[in-house]
């Protein structure tokens, strides 16, 4: 099974639960079998373009937020982007995130 179609299924269930929807609910407003909706949120299928678009739709956001997979990311790739953050950042900028992950980390 594909990490993309593992990813993509949890995003979209993600977002579906986000807006209080139930599966039986996303899929009537698709237009797609709630099972079949099943398969796609445990990534077992891949939805069709058009699928996609008409999920994006229901759950009242950007195609591009379907594939937004960063949170799930693990954490090589979430220190690397720290790292780089890091990096580009001025002293200001390295003060002002060194005081927000205190705060949060305390």
């Amino acid at each position: 099974m594909s990490d993309r179609k593992l990813l993509l299924g949890a995003r979209i269930k993600e977002l579906r639960k986000r807006t209080g929807l139930s599966q039986d609910q996303l899929a009537e407003r698709v237009g797609i079998e709630a099972k079949y909706l099943s398969r796609i949120e445990v990534g077992k299928r891949y939805p069709s373009l058009e699928t996609l678009e008409s999920i994006a739709d229901a759950l009242r956001v950007e195609m591009r937020e379907l594939f937004n997979f960063t949170h799930f990311e693990d954490g090589a790739d979430t220190t690397r982007g720290f790292q780089a953050l890091i990096e580009g950042a001025t002293s200001e900028e390295l003060r002002l995130i060194n005081k927000i992950v205190t705060a949060i980390l305390r």
